[in-house]
């Protein structure tokens, strides 16, 4: 059994959004530091809050794991004379290792024998390591943003006020710049803003509760959640959840406690998403529900003291509440006297991007794309496209969405459905931005799904096109995001859209805004799509290989790419498909630099040749049927007619005849099988075993 190490950084508050990525790292760190060490340790634990990160392992080893350290040398030969005495290669190793001729040992390689020392080094004492590998530790956390303070040289989330570093209830001593390890923690800052001494880690847990800190955020967000839903049941209602929210409440607070606060009724009114961001992106409360899911006058919010009278607590975030509510429901007002079609004009005086003009341009050159859109998937609904895009960002200059910005699409909506806008039209307006986030939710509407398309195609295509592209993890105009919304919109929808008409599409109507060919462009951004299709189809599970073989014939027609990536996969299963694959395989590796070439039936001397041929010509037709109706699976059982004929092809034609007009007709046979197999995917990048 080993000894506990517990480890508190006592801090100013850290960013709640930093600590869930801290507790992770910090165990990854302490692992990592431990293994390199060779210091065995049970299980890891780290926890944090506001004004502290803590970090506890169980059993660790008093001492490092004993060290054997193989060194070699010569080889036998030039170690040691013909008659077995050590020659001054042996000696001079032996003395330059500290150790004497008779330890050396002998080794056998892949060259022959040489001679080696090994020396075992002992593990030094734990408590001793750690006073050099937890300051190193420590500074090296990684946090998005860190500071230094007063004249010190370290850099930390925020200022670091105490050190509380124990092994088996000792403490480990070092020091950081100014700041001395101890065994003292801190209590909660208003409720007990004391300093008292800590044994071990449960007495780290039972003593930090006496002082109104509760270190475990999982029993934090527990009190939360269970507390918020008994206050919410004490007005018969239910807290709206959100794991976001209850996240980051979490990391707020240090001991958390529950308090319903009420607002005017009249409030309800307004549009539920103004009531819920009001409370919850920006005052972090809960808001409350009845059973149908409908809001009430009521919110839950979650204190870090303890209240004497909560009815206080209440009326002060009441008075807080109904102050922006007050403001909302005059932005809700007074937006609401200018129609959403009289602020397209202003749009005018919002710019988009310096490079790519204002929003009103954007709006004028995405409302063309959707229409171009339309035309091909559905020309009934034509009018409602034209009308929802003209209207879709008219709401950015309304004053509801300088206060509320998130509600971007939502007032939208809203403020469509007041003027007597088509129902349709008013859903496309919110639906465009979606999705909002990877996985998020994706337009119903054909209208909202055309126009999210173009909205986003328009971004992609014009970015590229002025070289603002995404460069490794730096992505400012969130091209990757809506990458994939314009994906999994068409996939969800199963629309009959080729890629390559869009881009070159919008391409046109961007026009002189861009700074590249466009060419260049429409390569670039295929390019882009491709490799987050092929990334998202990786991460759903679909073979590396198969999407590889499949992708690489064109990403235009992506809903025809995951049918063939199915088919594929499923055919793997299909006898003929590993034999099939390699044959394909020769044929590639056989026809590679070959050009097109036409089959002259007359030069066939072979019955193989002919068998092959007719076989061909039998499926060629179906294999194309079966593939313009979307029937891969279909398509590839048919290929795998070609399997025998191609055996037999192989084991009894030599292709590279010497004679020149029958080895290119041979060449060109290869050649038609080679495209028809290529119309599904290109087997070559299939794994098989041979």
């Amino acid at each position: 059994m080993g000894k506990e190490l517990l480890l508190e950084i006592g801090t100013e508050e850290i960013p709640a959004d930093f600590l869930p990525k801290a507790i992770k790292d910090m165990e990854t760190l302490i692992t990592k530091e431990f293994d390199k060490r060779r210091i065995r340790h049970g299980q890891i634990k780290a926890m944090a809050a506001p004004r502290r990160l803590c970090l506890c392992v169980e059993n660790v080893a008093e001492k490092q794991e004993d060290q054997i350290i193989e060194k070699m040398g010569p080889a036998k030969r030039v170690a040691f004379d013909e008659m077995g005495n050590p020659t001054k290669a042996a000696t001079g190793f032996a003395k330059g290792q500290g150790i004497d001729i008779s330890e050396l040992e002998t080794i056998i390689t892949e060259k022959g024998e040489y001679i080696c020392s090994r020396k075992k080094m002992a593990g030094e004492n734990t408590k001793v390591l750690l006073s050099s590998l937890l300051p190193e530790f420590i500074t090296s956390i990684p946090f998005k943003k860190s500071m230094r303070w007063m004249d010190l040289e370290i850099r930390f989330a925020r200022p670091i006020h105490w050190i509380l570093a124990i092994f088996g209830g000792e403490i480990i001593p070092f020091k950081i710049e100014n700041i001395s390890s101890g065994n003292m923690t801190c209590g909660h800052r208003f409720m007990s803003p004391r300093f008292f001494e800590i044994a071990g880690f449960n007495d780290y847990i039972k003593k930090t509760k006496e002082n109104f800190v509760i270190v475990d955020p999982d029993e934090r967000r527990k009190i939360i959640s269970e507390e918020a839903r008994k206050a919410a049941r004490g007005v018969s209602g239910n807290t709206l959840d959100n794991e976001d929210l209850l996240e980051e409440v979490t990391f707020l607070v240090e001991y958390p406690s529950v308090v319903c606060g009420s607002f005017d009724k009249e409030y309800l009114k307004l549009p539920k998403e103004v009531l819920i961001t009001s409370m919850m992106k920006h005052q972090k409360y809960f808001p409350v529900i009845d059973d149908n899911g409908k809001l009430l006058p009521y919110f839950i919010t979650i204190n870090n003291t303890v209240t004497r009278d909560p009815s206080v607590v209440a009326r002060g975030n009441e008075k807080v509440i109904r102050a922006r509510l007050a403001d909302a429901r005059f932005f809700f007002e007074e937006d609401q006297k200018i129609p959403l079609d009289k602020k397209l004009d202003d749009l005018k005086n919002v710019v988009f991007h310096s490079l790519l003009g204002t929003s009103y341009e954007k709006v004028i050159r995405f409302r063309e794309l959707a229409l171009y859109i339309a035309d091909k998937i559905n020309p009934a609904i034509r009018d409602n496209v034209h009308r929802a895009a003209t209207l879709c960002k008219a709401d950015l200059e309304t004053q509801m969405i300088y206060e509320f910005p998130e509600l971007q699409g939502v007032m939208g909506r809203e403020y469509a459905l007041i003027a007597g806008e088509n129902p349709t039209v008013a859903k496309a307006i919110y639906e465009h931005y979606l999705p909002t986030s990877a996985g998020g939710n994706l337009p119903e509407t054909d209208e909202g799904s055309i126009i999210s398309i173009a909205d986003k195609i328009d971004t992609i295509a014009g970015c590229f096109g002025v070289n603002l592209i995404p460069t490794g993890t730096a992505d400012p105009y969130a091209l990757r995001r809506q990458s994939l919304g314009v994906i999994n919109i068409i996939l969800s929808k199963n629309y009959p859209l080729q890629l390559e008409d869009l881009i070159e599409k919008s391409i046109s109507i961007l026009g002189d805004k861009l700074k590249r060919s466009p060419g260049k462009i429409k390569s670039d951004v295929l390019d882009f799509l491709k490799g987050r299709f092929e990334n998202q189809l990786i991460l759903q599970g679909h073979s590396y290989d198969v999407v590889d073989a499949v992708l690489v014939e064109g990403v235009s027609n992506i809903t025809g790419c995951l049918k063939k990536i199915t088919a594929m996969e499923e055919f793997k299963s299909h006898p003929d498909f590993e034999p099939l694959a390699i044959a394909f395989k020769r044929v590639g590796n056989i026809i590679k630099g070959f050009e097109n070439g036409s089959v002259n039936i007359t030069l066939f001397n072979t019955s193989e040749e002919k068998d092959l041929y007719d076989t061909f010509l039998e499926i060629k037709d179906k294999v194309g049927a079966y593939i313009d109706q979307g029937k891969y699976r279909e398509s590839l059982i048919e290929m795998s007619r070609l399997r025998k004929p191609v055996d037999s092809f192989f084991d009894a034609i030599l292709v590279m005849s010497e004679d020149e007009k029958i080895r290119f007709n041979r060449l060109s046979l290869l050649e038609e099988i080679s495209r028809l197999f290529h119309m599904v995917a290109d087997f070559s990048r299939i794994v098989t075993e041979n």
